[in-house]
């Protein structure tokens, strides 16, 4: 088993494939907009990407994706490794010929997913020991494990092999949680030699802003390519996220990417945003979308009430997607209560592109420095009583 040498100087490899720049900040706040080019295409920012965790976003296909104006999609590697197998996806020639995507892919790290298994797992300085969900089988990823299992997916942007913690936790554990992933972030880069795959560092330090700042700091100094903000959005108050974010961003690097990982409500995107934040992803929009609940201009809807059975107004009368332009509340619900699988797939879509529709907007707010007034208009309409 490999451990971290002290001995042995952390370098970023060198990836001339990819750039990121800040085009401009909002002078109403600290929200920037970015240009992210990747060798499978160019990511305007800021941005949501939608979830893919086992090589497809569920109920949607690639050239739907495509139409719904998404630039980048996520897969996660604790899922890929256990089904299909990264070799297999390197045998047909990586994740995006396995999955027909020529736009560019991320991968989580899958150490939420390994963190998760609480009783099932053991974790050491080399590594974590669990078993899968799949199959009780017994597996063991490193950093070293994990940056080889993300080398063979081959996705445009990995993630770092990283410590979660829970919420709540105390401070003795967030900080032991957090230098472990330091030490282990070390070993990721050192592992990493493809320069057709950049590499981003996590932020962890779970709710002690002292933590936190420290985290952001030390990842700063390594030099990754870009920074994810992990262990947020487990349960905690918005309220503590959005402090938590404020405190670190004075601490990391301006001109590299921030990724706040899992979270994609609608007033969660705009307000990390506000705060700085150039990347975000969540399976809220699909997850809520099979279960009939969708995002619209005026907050939630859940399509399956029975006021919808004559309703024949589309989801969201603003909206351009291939739901609300061709079908009805009514037909849509129909569909639910027949358990048509349509149903849930015209859900989906309307979904995804609300929150891509809504990004667009942030992004024009940006460019006219009017991101607060389209905050306090977003607001003027999105009952945050239906929130998620």
């Amino acid at each position: 088993m490999l451990f971290y040498s002290n001995s042995k100087r952390s370098v970023r490899v060198k990836t001339p494939n990819f750039s990121f720049k800040v085009l401009k900040t909002c002078k109403q706040s600290g929200a920037r907009l970015g240009l992210l080019h990747t060798p499978h295409g160019d990511i305007h920012t800021p941005v949501y990407m939608p979830v893919g965790t086992v090589a497809t976003v569920k109920a949607m296909t690639p050239r739907e994706m495509d139409e719904i104006g998404t630039e980048i999609m996520l897969s996660n590697t604790y899922h890929l490794h256990l089904r299909p197998g990264e070799d297999l996806i390197k045998e047909a020639g990586g994740i995006h010929k396995f999955m027909s995507w020529n736009k560019p892919v991320l991968t989580d790290s899958g150490g939420f997913q390994v963190f998760s298994l609480a009783g099932i797992r053991k974790i050491k300085e080399e590594g974590v020991t669990f078993q899968s969900h799949l199959d009780g089988s017994r597996r063991f990823i490193s950093p070293e494990v994990c940056m080889d299992i993300q080398h063979k997916i081959g996705s445009d942007i990995m993630m770092a092999f990283d410590v979660c913690t829970a919420y709540p936790c105390d401070h003795a554990t967030a900080e032991d949680a957090m230098h472990r992933t330091h030490r282990w972030a070390k070993r990721c880069q050192q592992h990493h030699t493809d320069d057709t795959q950049a590499l981003f560092g996590i932020v962890q330090g779970a709710f002690f802003k002292d933590l936190r700042i420290e985290s952001a700091k030390t990842l700063r100094d390594m030099d990754f390519f870009g920074y994810g903000i992990g262990g947020l959005s487990v349960g905690e108050p918005k309220p503590i996220m959005y402090d938590m974010l404020e405190g670190i961003m004075p601490h990391m690097a301006a001109d590299k990417p921030r990724y706040l990982m899992g979270v994609g409500s609608p007033d969660c995107l705009i307000e990390g945003t506000l705060r700085g934040v150039d990347m975000f992803d969540c399976v809220l929009a699909t997850r809520i979308a099979r279960n009939g609940t969708c995002f619209t201009t005026d907050g939630r809807l859940v399509i399956k009430n029975a006021k919808f059975a004559h309703d024949f107004r589309p989801i969201d009368d603003e909206c351009d997607c291939y739901a609300c332009k061709n079908f009805s509340r009514a037909y849509i619900r129909h569909l639910f209560k027949a358990g048509e699988i349509t149903g849930a797939r015209l859900t989906s879509i309307h979904n995804l592109r609300f929150l891509i529709r809504l990004m667009e907007g942030v992004r024009q707010a940006i460019t006219e420095d009017r991101l607060l007034d389209f905050q306090k208009q977003f607001y003027s309409r999105y009952d945050m009583s239906r929130n998620f």
